[in-house]
């Protein structure tokens, strides 16, 4: 039933994909991949005739000039966009990364804003009021802990409660569609940063993941949503960002390129304990280990002697101009994937802790860090499992089984919910 149900979605809201004989060319470049926006576009907005549409969006979500889906919604013929909402760092952008959201009026388009990351996370019935179908339109980055996906859950729930339409407009998951790594939520972790069980990297798009949580029964209310999925043409599971031919517009600060959408999940989980710069308050945020008590030199040949699949390392000397060690002459190592479907990117966090234990055993970082962040270390991670078992040894191998023992049955879970080869 699942499976006739995705072939009529697609059948109404896709294009054939685009081949290199047919790729559309925008702004003098190859554009292999339309996004979710520009497919409902080229359709006439069909979905939207008609109706009132609330739109939940920031700077990310955009077509392949640039052009904002604001604007485009806004501009489209018989589509009334009533009402934006406001995401962490608001829908223009212009509100630093964990600040307080205000509700405002759009400067460009009159549309008012709700803000979502405020005092409510979750689209309230007078926000709703005069929309029939919400969407959403925001470029994720494939990891749990990137707040953009509770968001989306969240207001999917709120159309659930209300008898709204939910849309998403799809777009590239720049990890792959492949990789899963992590374990599923813990019933004690579950929050903002963990808002779904499922795992720490799930190889899932925006509009594949809003499937898997409506069909799975997952949303707060138990309610399944009237959903609709525009798919992208031409992308495929394995692509990297880079063959996509899109833009990329930085999601979040420190995210400025689809490269750091790697990076995040290897040293995100160590960041939550503000003990050593991952090199956020740097120029390189999310590659790098440093602290003032690590030698360069014998971290990198200790990282490098592990022979981590996919992964090199170099030693780094930097002044972080913000942040953990802002400031200070600290060292340590930066991080290169060189192949990230191999590369053990989140279980990277454990072994730069591991090495850094066995070199310096009288700087644990669950020592030097202040203990009131173990609540969100193991939010962030899912379980608090995996912290207690790591701080007996602090050992890889103490955790590893215990990390991945939801990988095989997700990935085997969401494949009926592909929406790409």
């Amino acid at each position: 039933m699942i499976k006739k149900l995705l072939t009529s979605a697609i059948a109404l809201v896709a294009m054939v994909s685009c081949t290199n004989a047919n790729c559309e060319e925008k702004s003098g470049a190859t554009v292999a991949v339309k996004p979710g926006i520009e497919v409902l576009r080229d359709g006439g907005f069909a979905q939207l005739q008609g109706k009132r549409v609330g739109l939940i969006t920031n700077p990310s979500g955009v077509d392949n000039n640039l052009k904002s889906t604001i604007d485009i919604l806004h501009e489209a013929e018989g589509v009334t966009l009533t009402v934006l909402y406001a995401p962490e760092h608001g829908v223009r952008g212009d509100v630093h990364a964990g600040d307080h959201v205000d509700n405002m009026v759009d400067p460009a388009t009159g549309v008012p804003v709700y803000s979502i990351y405020g005092e409510n996370r979750k689209p309230t019935a007078e926000m709703l009021k005069d929309v029939d179908v919400l969407v959403y339109d925001i470029q994720d980055i494939g990891c749990r802990s990137f707040t953009f996906i509770s968001t989306m859950g969240l207001a999917m729930d709120a159309c659930a409660e209300l008898g709204k339409e939910f849309m998403v407009l799809d777009r590239p998951n720049p990890v792959g569609g492949n990789k899963v790594e992590g374990n599923i939520v813990e019933d004690s972790c579950f929050s903002f940063v963990s808002q779904f069980p499922i795992p720490y990297l799930y190889g899932l798009t925006p509009g594949e993941l809003a499937m898997y949580l409506n069909e799975e029964g997952l949303l707060e209310s138990g309610k399944k949503v009237k959903l609709t999925v525009v798919p992208m043409e031409g992308w495929t599971r394995d692509m990297e960002f880079s063959q996509t031919g899109m833009p990329w517009v930085l999601p979040s600060p420190h995210i400025p390129t689809p490269e750091y959408a790697i990076y995040y999940p290897m040293s995100g989980i160590v960041g939550e304990l503000y003990c050593i710069s991952i090199g956020v308050g740097y120029t390189l945020p999310f590659k790098l280990f440093c602290a003032e008590w690590i030698d360069a030199n014998d971290f990198c040949k200790a990282m490098q002697d592990l022979h981590l699949p996919g992964l090199n390392f170099r030693p780094i000397h930097i002044k972080p101009f913000y942040s953990t060690g802002k400031g200070k002459n600290i060292q340590g190592v930066e991080m290169y994937v060189t192949d990230k479907s191999v590369a053990p990117l989140s279980l990277t966090n454990f072994y730069a802790m591991q090495e850094l234990a066995r070199l310096y055993p009288d700087s644990l970082l669950f020592d030097l860090g202040d203990k009131s962040r173990y609540s969100m270390f193991d939010k962030v991670v899912g379980s608090k499992e995996i912290r207690k078992r790591f701080c007996q040894n602090y050992k890889v191998d103490d955790i590893k089984d215990y990390w991945n023992k939801d990988v095989q049955w997700f990935t085997e879970k969401k494949a009926k919910y592909h929406l790409y080869k």
